[in-house]
């Protein structure tokens, strides 16, 4: 980072993922951008993500398809109209993504498109274009390398955001909240630094490490719905937390996800002594959607008390599977499995944030000037489930709209002067209890697990809520007297995002998509409202178009 103590750009934008990235290259040149990662700039779950991205591509699927796949896959709390708008922007984004240069497996033997389109879970159709078994690593490293381009994006990388910086502004009769920057620590130098724009962007992706078994890199601690919930954002749908059924059981296996596209070409799950089960839960069998596939497993694990099921695909041909699964394959083979001869040990793991900052279809935010993309964001488009590879769409689209609100409110011209404050740390000092640190990380995680995890009931939630408002304070204090750290701030972020999880849990008294509670085993359909907390500082935004 430069040596300055401030910073000043036009727009800054947290996370440096497909949401950020993509938001990064579409601002014209003249706009001046600071672009935040917290680690290296294409660490983040973009680049693991394997099986690829949503969209009608074929002339024997259509837009009315993939939207009601989407809803159906949502359990009744999507937003239509949010996702026909997606929908329908997917194919122009795919093409932008390939006029950027990201390669995607071409083939004609599938339709008409030219691209090798595979079929994953909740989709009836083909529809999911990807560059073999890495898509994300496609996507990241190709937009990594269009910022050469770009002179105008200043990249600070290992940056955390310790938070937004806000102020109150008198409009005619109304008092109108305004974001003016953030505050960000570097991570090698231990220096707080301010950062002022008239617009900032939070592409900070999900909070699934707040669990203890997750697929997602160290990264993932909610930073962005921790910050936009301090500065007075409302947030949506938290109950609603994805664990993907199936990532590689091994110790040395850290968060390795084996693609959804697995199953989808004909992956077969397994019980211990061999026998498929998939079909005793749902008629789709393997092609269920993630939450009822992980639930199954979840319950035959239980059931039988054993730490694994297993999934096969070895009944396919060799020369296949090498060629739609490099990428699993060969991490497989390192750690002693052979996918092409035997069934691979599989677990669920938590996966993704369904829920988020709530926005507009504008990527706005409650907050006038702060605007949140990708997985941080709640837009109406998952509802109570995520459809597989619709993750990325919403990225690319919500990038887009971002872009161009963005770039009205620039035109405007209309943004109250304001300094920020420099970082004051005159009443705190170095820590002398780290261990608190990493002792309260642990145990957020593992009893977020134990009681907030695939399968929830009410007393598990009230033991969850009781820990974490200890937690609260504990790490409220701990705060308050010592210097920042990445792992403090981390943990702050996760505290916070894990009570925001357990508050909205107890307020759905059903079982609805990835939230199931064992007292409410039955979706009731009065219950078709997302679930909304407002924070004690909400401040409501004035009507805009």
């Amino acid at each position: 980072m430069t040596q300055t103590d401030h910073l000043s750009f036009d727009v800054l934008i947290i996370g440096s993922g497909a949401a950020g990235l993509s938001l990064a290259l579409r601002l014209p040149s003249d706009v001046r951008i600071g672009l935040v990662s917290k680690r290296e700039l294409e660490e983040g779950n973009t680049l693991y993500a394997q099986g690829g991205i949503s969209a009608v591509l074929d002339a024997s699927d259509s837009v009315d398809s993939h939207v009601q796949d989407t809803l159906d896959a949502g359990a009744g709390l999507c937003d239509e109209s949010v996702v026909r708008m997606v929908v329908e922007q997917g194919p122009e984004n795919i093409r932008w993504l390939f006029e950027e240069g990201v390669e995607f497996t071409r083939t004609p033997v599938t339709g008409n498109s030219g691209y090798h389109l595979t079929r994953e879970g909740g989709h009836s159709h083909r529809r999911v274009v990807h560059a073999a078994d890495a898509t994300g690593h496609a996507v990241e490293t190709t937009l990594v390398r269009q910022l050469d381009a770009h002179p105008n994006v200043s990249v600070f990388e290992h940056c955390i955001a310790v938070d937004l910086v806000t102020a109150d502004h008198q409009q005619g009769r109304r008092v109108q909240r305004r974001c003016h920057g953030a505050y960000l620590l570097d991570i090698r130098s231990d220096r707080v630094v301010t950062a002022s724009a008239r617009c900032v962007v939070l592409a900070t992706g999900g909070a699934s490490k707040v669990y203890l078994y997750t697929s997602n890199p160290d990264v993932a601690t909610g930073d962005g719905i921790a910050m936009a919930w301090r500065a007075g954002c409302r947030v949506g749908n938290m109950e609603f937390i994805q664990f993907h059924p199936t990532c590689l059981f091994h110790p040395a296996a850290k968060s390795f996800l084996i693609s959804e596209a697995v199953r989808g070409e004909g992956g077969r799950l397994l019980l211990p002594d061999g026998t498929r089960f998939m079909q005793r839960f749902d008629e789709r069998a393997e092609l269920a959607p993630r939450d009822i596939v992980a639930r199954a497993i979840d319950h035959e694990m239980k059931r039988l008390g054993v730490d694994c099921v297993y999934l096969d695909i070895s009944h396919k041909p060799a020369i296949e599977i090498e060629n739609l699964f490099p990428t699993i394959h060969q991490r497989c083979l390192e750690l002693g499995f052979d996918m092409r001869k035997q069934p691979l040990p599989v677990v669920p793991a938590a996966h993704y944030t369904c829920g988020g900052i709530r926005t507009d279809r504008r990527a706005r935010t409650d907050v006038n000037g702060l605007y949140a993309i990708g997985e941080a964001a709640y837009t109406g488009l998952h509802g109570a489930n995520r459809m597989a590879s619709n993750s990325l769409l919403e990225c690319l689209v919500f990038s887009e709209m971002a872009r161009a609100d963005i770039l009205e409110q620039l035109g405007r011209d209309d943004t109250p002067a304001f300094d920020i404050a420099p970082w004051d740390e005159s009443r705190v000092s170095d820590s002398d209890e780290e261990v608190v640190v990493s002792h309260n990380w642990e145990e957020l995680r593992r009893f977020m697990w134990d009681y907030v995890g695939i399968v929830r009931s009410n007393k598990r939630l009230e033991r969850a809520r009781r820990r974490v408002n200890l937690l609260h304070h504990e790490i409220s204090e701990y705060y308050g007297n010592f210097r920042v750290s990445n792992d403090l701030l981390e943990l702050r972020n996760l505290v916070d995002v894990a009570d925001l999880i357990i508050q909205s849990a107890q307020r759905r008294r059903e079982s609805r998509g990835l939230h199931y509670n064992i007292d409410f085993p039955d979706r009731d359909d009065n219950q078709t409202s997302p679930t909304i907390l407002i924070p004690d500082n909400y401040v409501p935004r004035r009507a805009e178009n």
